[in-house]
């Protein structure tokens, strides 16, 4: 709890040498210039006392761009779909970041779907070994770096007028997801995008 005004004049009279030259009187020059100082000690105690709270993610506004500058927020794969978010959300988003720990496995990119609102698929392409039965298809070595994400498309663009012979006749696709997924998967592995209803 920050001290007052009160508290720190009273502090600041009780570092005077005793003696009448230094008087305590509230209406005496010494006193009300101590006062003035007071003021401003207590100024600074409170912004002191604002700055532990602002160090809480959950919490800051003063300090939030620059949370969101240390945790590369705002997103680059999210800047194009909405540039409406609410403090509470730029809070949310920054918690994420610093809380996330992160993962590797199929459950875990199902997960970062489901977080932002989508369901997914994954598959992976095992390797043919002993185990296998014959109805098992026969992948080759550089298939046990491959997934593939079966998602809804969030996006079916068609050819219009204005568009050139270069454009294709129509594309698809979920731009934020697709982002998200290629930022977090192992940088090892190689990801397949497939649309539902394409």
């Amino acid at each position: 709890m920050a001290l007052s005004e009160s508290d720190y004049l009273t502090q600041l009279q009780d570092l005077l040498p005793p003696g009448i030259a230094w008087p305590r009187d509230p209406d005496c020059y010494l006193t009300r210039l101590l006062s003035g100082l007071a003021v401003e000690l207590a100024r600074i105690d409170a912004r002191a006392e604002r700055l532990i709270i602002e160090a809480d993610p959950r919490e800051t506004n003063e300090l939030l761009m620059d949370f969101e500058r240390m945790c590369g927020l705002p997103d680059p794969c999210a800047v194009s779909i909405s540039d409406e978010i609410t403090t509470s959300e730029r809070r949310r988003a920054i918690l994420a970041v610093l809380t996330g720990i992160g993962g590797q496995s199929a459950a875990y990119f199902v997960q970062l779907a489901e977080s932002l609102g989508y369901s997914i698929t994954v598959t992976e392409f095992p390797l043919h070994d002993v185990n296998s039965t014959v109805e098992d298809p026969l992948y080759s070595d550089p298939w046990q770096y491959a997934w593939q994400v079966e998602m809804p498309s969030v996006r079916i663009d068609e050819f219009t007028v204005n568009d050139t012979v270069s454009d294709p006749l129509a594309w698809w696709g979920n731009i934020l997801l697709e982002c998200l997924i290629r930022r977090y998967m192992p940088a090892h592995t190689t990801v397949i995008f497939t649309y539902r209803g394409t």
